[in-house]
Formats: C-alpha cells, sequence, structure tokens
C-alpha cells in the first residue's frame, strides 16, 4: 500500500503534492524566516552595542568632571597657599588666620582647611571644633611636605574624620539597609569618608615646614552627584518614560547617589550586588552592561575608584532605566512578525492556487488508486486525453489497470478451485488425526497401568513378606524385655505404625493403579497432632540440611481422613520441601481454619524460602511420573498425594516464586 500510495502521489510526507508545496513555499516558511531570525539577532546585537556604548560614554563625562574636581581642589588649594593674603593672615594672629581659612573653605566649596606643620599640630583650621594634631603619613601629605602638591581620593576612618570635625565625622555616617544580592556583611553602618583629598606647601618663616591640607567630603555630597546627573543626562538625552542615574560608592556602599530607593527616598547605605563588586572591586575590572540597581534592571557602567596608596576602595555608577529600550526592542520585534504574518497570508493563497493546476489531476489518480485498493477494479482516472507527463501517465495507469482487473479475476477462479481441494484435504487430516491422538493416548495410558499392576504385585509380594517378619519380631521383643518395654513404648509405637505406614505406602501404589478396587478407612484427626507424628520421620533430614522448623497450629476444626495417608502427603511435601533447600533455610508448617466455597474446612501451608519451581515446570509437578530428579524421583509422590487429598473432597495446591520459595497448601473438609 505504501508502494502504490508513492507511486500515485499520496498526501503523506513524500507525495508530489507535499514536495511541490514545499517546493513553493520554501521560500517563504523556511528561508525568510532564517534570514529574518539571522537580521534581527544581528539587530539585536547592534541595539545592545549601541547602548552599551552610550552608557560608557555616560561613565566617561562622570569620570571627567570628577577628575576635573580634582583638579580644580588642587590648583585652588595651591593658589590659596601661594597667595598674600594668606602669607599676610599667617602673619597675623590666630584668630585672623582662622577667618581666613573659614571664608576661603566656604569660597573654594570645601569641608576643611587645615595648617598643619610636620609633626600632625594643626596650626591653624577654618572649622571651630577638633584635635590638635592630625596624621601626616598620607601620601598626598607626604608629597607636599616634600615640596610637591598633590590631590587624590582617600578614605579617612572615623578616627581620623573626628580629629578634623566631629561635625564632619557625623555627616559620613550611612546606615545600611539591607539589599537583594549584595555579598554578606555584618556591618550595619558605614562610617568612613570619602574625602577629595589635597594638600599644598607653604612657606612660612616663623611657622617653619608647613602644609595646607583641604578636602571634600562626598559622603551625602548630594551637589555632587546631581551635578554628575545633570552633565550626563541632560533635558531629552533619553525616552520620556526613562532616567538617568549617578552614584558613587564606598567599597560597595552607596554614599551619594540620586538612584530611589522610594518616590522621595534616595537609596544612600544601599549596596551593589556580589557579582558587580566582584568584577569592578576584585579584578579592576569596568562593567558595561545590564545591572539589577536597588529595584529595578539599568544599563550600567560601573569603574574602580582607587585612593593615594593605590587601593580600589570605591566605584563610580551611572546607568539609565532599561525598561524603555527593552519595550521599544520588544514592540519593534513584533512589528517585524506581523508584517511576516500578513505577507504570509497575502501571498500563501496564491501559491496554493498556482499548484492546484498540478494538484488537480495528481488527486484524481489518487482518488483513482484508493478507489482500487477498496476493491473497484472498475475505477479509472479519465485523464487518457491529457498531452503533458501527467496525462500519459494517467494513461498507462488505466492501462494497467485494466489488465489487473483481468488477472484478479483469473486469479479469484483459480483460488476458488485450491481452497475447494485443500478444504476436502484439510477435514480429511483432521479426522484422522483426532483418532490417532486418541487412540495413542489410551494405549499409553493402558500400558502404564499395566505396568504399575505388576510392578505393584511384585513390589508387594516381595515387601509384604518381611513386613510379617519385622511385626512378628516385634511382637517377641516385647515379650522378651517384659516390663522394660514401657521405657521404650513411643519408639516401639513408632516401629509398629511405620510397618504398618510401608504397607499402606504399597496399598497405595495399588490404589493409584486401580484406585476402583481400594478404599481406605477415614477417621477424625486434629491436624497439629498428624504433624507433630510426621516431624521425627523427617529429623534425620532435617539436622543434615540444618533446616529451622516454625509452627503456627491455629486450626481448631477436625478434618475426616485417613491418618495414615494424610501423613503420607505431609512427609511428601516436607522431603520435597527440604530438597528445595539444600543449604538450609526455613520450614514454616502452618493449619488454619478456611472457608471455601461457603464450606469450612483446614487449610495446611508447607511453606520453604528454596529454590522455587521455574514457571515452565510448575504446571506439570501433579503429572504421573513427571519428576525433576533424574536419579531419585520416580514422578509418582505429587500425583498420588493429589490422588488422596482429591478423595477427601479437599484440594491440594501450589505457588512458587524462583529463587523465593515455594508454597504447597492443602485444604480438606470440616469433618461432619
Amino acid at each position: 500500500m505504501a508502494e502504490i500510495e508513492a507511486k500515485t502521489g499520496g498526501s503523506g510526507p513524500g507525495s508530489i503534492r507535499v514536495r511541490l508545496l514545499a517546493i513553493a513555499l520554501l521560500p517563504m516558511f523556511v528561508v525568510l524566516p532564517i534570514l529574518l531570525l539571522v537580521t534581527i539577532a544581528r539587530w539585536e546585537d547592534k541595539f545592545d552595542a549601541l547602548l552599551t556604548s552610550k552608557v560608557n560614554g555616560d561613565l566617561t563625562i562622570a569620570h571627567q568632571y570628577l577628575s576635573r574636581i580634582l583638579e580644580n581642589t588642587g590648583e585652588h588649594l595651591q593658589s590659596l597657599a601661594g597667595s598674600v593674603a594668606f602669607l599676610e593672615a599667617a602673619n597675623s594672629d590666630n584668630g585672623t588666620l582662622a577667618r581666613f581659612l573659614a571664608d576661603s573653605q566656604q569660597r573654594l566649596g570645601l569641608d576643611f582647611l587645615l595648617v598643619i606643620d610636620r609633626q600632625g599640630r594643626v596650626i591653624g583650621t577654618s572649622l571651630t571644633t577638633g584635635r590638635p594634631t592630625v596624621s601626616t603619613d598620607w601620601p598626598v601629605r607626604i608629597s607636599a611636605f616634600s615640596g610637591k602638591a598633590s590631590t587624590a581620593i582617600d578614605v579617612m576612618g572615623p578616627n581620623e574624620l573626628e580629629a578634623i570635625s566631629a561635625d564632619l565625622a557625623d555627616r559620613a555616617q550611612v546606615s545600611l539597609v539591607p539589599t537583594p544580592n549584595a555579598s554578606p556583611t555584618d556591618r550595619t553602618v558605614e562610617n568612613r569618608g570619602m574625602i577629595v583629598h589635597s594638600a599644598s606647601p607653604v612657606y612660612l618663616p616663623d611657622m617653619g615646614e608647613s602644609i595646607v591640607v583641604g578636602g571634600i567630603l562626598l559622603n551625602r555630597n548630594l551637589v555632587f552627584i546631581d551635578t554628575i546627573n545633570d552633565l550626563v543626562y541632560r533635558e531629552a538625552s533619553l525616552p520620556e518614560d526613562s532616567r538617568g542615574t549617578a552614584t558613587l560608592f564606598l567599597d560597595d556602599v552607596r554614599v551619594s547617589t540620586n538612584v530611589r530607593l522610594f518616590e522621595d527616598t534616595r537609596a544612600l547605605g544601599t549596596r551593589v550586588s556580589e557579582v558587580v563588586r566582584n568584577a569592578v572591586l576584585g579584578k579592576g575590572q569596568t562593567w558595561l552592561d545590564s545591572a539589577f540597581v536597588v529595584n529595578d534592571w539599568y544599563v550600567s557602567a560601573y569603574e574602580p575608584i582607587s585612593d593615594s596608596h593605590g587601593r580600589r576602595v570605591g566605584m563610580l555608577y551611572v546607568g539609565f532605566l532599561e525598561a524603555p529600550f527593552t519595550r521599544a526592542k520588544t514592540e519593534t520585534l513584533l512589528g517585524i512578525f506581523v508584517a511576516f504574518l500578513v505577507v504570509t497570508i497575502v501571498t500563501v493563497p496564491i501559491f496554493l492556487r498556482w499548484a492546484r493546476a498540478i494538484f488537480k489531476p495528481l488527486e484524481r489518480m489518487t482518488a483513482t488508486i484508493e478507489k482500487v485498493e477498496a476493491g473497484d477494479l472498475g475505477a479509472r482516472t479519465g485523464l487518457g486525453r491529457a498531452r503533458d507527463e501527467i496525462g500519459i501517465v494517467a494513461a498507462h495507469l488505466d492501462h494497467l489497470l485494466d489488465q489487473l482487473q483481468q488477472r484478479d479475476a483469473e486469479l479469484r477462479a483459480w483460488n476458488d478451485e485450491l481452497n475447494n481441494r485443500v478444504s476436502e484435504r484439510t477435514r480429511d487430516l483432521e479426522l484422522a488425526n483426532r483418532q490417532l491422538e486418541a487412540t495413542t493416548k489410551q494405549l499409553i495410558m493402558s500400558e502404564k497401568l499395566a505396568a504399575i499392576g505388576e510392578i505393584t504385585a511384585g513390589v508387594a509380594h516381595e515387601i509384604n513378606n518381611p513386613i510379617a517378619v519385622m511385626q512378628g519380631n516385634l511382637e517377641v521383643v516385647r515379650s522378651v524385655i517384659g516390663e522394660a518395654a514401657n521405657d521404650v513404648a513411643t519408639e516401639l509405637r513408632l516401629i509398629d505404625e511405620q510397618i504398618h505406614r510401608v504397607s499402606q505406602i504399597v496399598m497405595k501404589l495399588l490404589q493409584f493403579a486401580k484406585p476402583e478396587e481400594y478404599a481406605g478407612y477415614v477417621e477424625r484427626h486434629t491436624v497439629a497432632e498428624v504433624i507433630t507424628d510426621c516431624l521425627p520421620l523427617v529429623h534425620h533430614l532435617l539436622n543434615r540440611a540444618e533446616i529451622a522448623i516454625v509452627r503456627d497450629d491455629q486450626a481448631t476444626r477436625l478434618i475426616l481422613m485417613n491418618r495414615t495417608e494424610l501423613q503420607q502427603v505431609l512427609v511428601n511435601l516436607i522431603v520435597n520441601a527440604l530438597h528445595a533447600m539444600p543449604n538450609g533455610g526455613t520450614l514454616r508448617l502452618v493449619s488454619r481454619d478456611e472457608e471455601r466455597a461457603g464450606r469450612w474446612g483446614i487449610a495446611i501451608d508447607v511453606v520453604d524460602d528454596g529454590v522455587g519451581i521455574p514457571h515452565d515446570v510448575i504446571g506439570k509437578i501433579f503429572d504421573p511420573f513427571f519428576t525433576t530428579k533424574r536419579r531419585d524421583g520416580t514422578g509418582l509422590g505429587l500425583s498420588i498425594s493429589q490422588t488422596l487429598v482429591n478423595r477427601q473432597g479437599g484440594s491440594l495446591s501450589v505457588v512458587s516464586s524462583p529463587s523465593r520459595g515455594t508454597v504447597f497448601t492443602i485444604w480438606l473438609p470440616e469433618a461432619s
């Protein structure tokens, strides 16, 4: 069928129709989308690169402004140190120098202005508070004492700030705000100060070697950070719904920022994410990528800030909100997709109409083939007049279908004749086989029963004579030992019972061969007593195989069965269980009351945890003469046991799992 469908242009994936449609629509649905995806991917890369380039330019402006602050501070301080007004104030009383320094601090936009000597003694200060000495081991101050003015960004600890001014130390403190994605910390406050630190030598004959030290505290310096933001993000430099931000970090803490934590609250004390901190402060890299800033995603630029010791102590950040650009990108991509969808909807029907002229003849040929497959051998395409290649193929197809119809009629006639002949021969053979099978089974069973009868007669003759001698001698032993026989009464009774049991076994062989000629007498028993009497008979096997016996006697009802026959069945099942556990194990003997089909009785389970019975064998174990013991087995034990149980209206069943053990269950009806 698949071959015919392929030849006639069926609708499967290999059909001409599908291939022609693929050829027509491949440029529209495969080539064009691939080109479109490649173009969009490159456009996205260019778009992202453009955003990165912009934020990099913004960072450059911010960096230049910070550098200009450093330069201006150094130049102003150097000019102040060399001015005549400073020399005149220094040569006057301390009050004049203090007023001059205070006026100069305000005029130059500094937060402190000091004159110190080489021992760190404060000769003059613009502040009203502070300690009499400050540290002189800063690289900026060391350079000034050597005669060269210097300016840098330094981080001063709370003690150093307190030495300059208590107010300066208070202004520097920023409480830390828990920030998602930041590196773990136990600190709750940032009390260090980031300072634009400048020093210039002065020449005062009366005061010795001295320097002028000035600085700007950048912590909480909102004028400084807002000026950067205004320079970088002028009006209309960003989309209307975007916003630019700038931040100065001391280590990873925002100490000056216009990023908002809430509508009217700046995000002072929040911290940068751990990944940015590791890249910028840890590795000294410049970050140019998206970053999560406090509560939203920004196109961000971070660069490290180093102090006068060359250590990375903070970061300068600028960035703008990413969401408007992402939204613009999404709207552009959606517009491209809609345009492609509109073009596809308009052009695909045109392609299909052009292909229809080719599809229609092929569809008629396909329909003809389907009718033939359905049994209509008279179906034809009717396209023989067409002069194109498809018409020629259709004419050949009609001719082949004519020949097919003729050959089919001939084959059907021959098939009917052959079927009639085969049916006659088959009926004859089936009848003969059934007769032969029935005859063969009867012969085999007759031969087996005859052999059993002969064997049983011989066994009875050979065994009954020794048994009679043993019984006679047993009575002689009793009479000879007299009263001492009472001490071994149980043993003598067991010997007597087992001699009787041998006689019963011989009789059971005869019962199996000719069950209709024998019938044993029955009596009422408790199952527990019968099981107890069976165990001494297999005691030697239990000791040899290291088998543990577990009994669970729950049955309370009596059974009606010949005691020896029941003993024979139980011993047979116990011995089979022992053989299934050659390496030792546990034999469980369980008796319980059980109701079956509305009738009460007693169930006896013989359970072992031995090798189990294979699935292909378990269905044959009750067949006469079937055995897996090639040397010792006769194949009669389970068959005789089942016969004995069934005769009493009971049943013998088995459940087994290879390598997990076997359970034989005897069920006997309750004695009425």
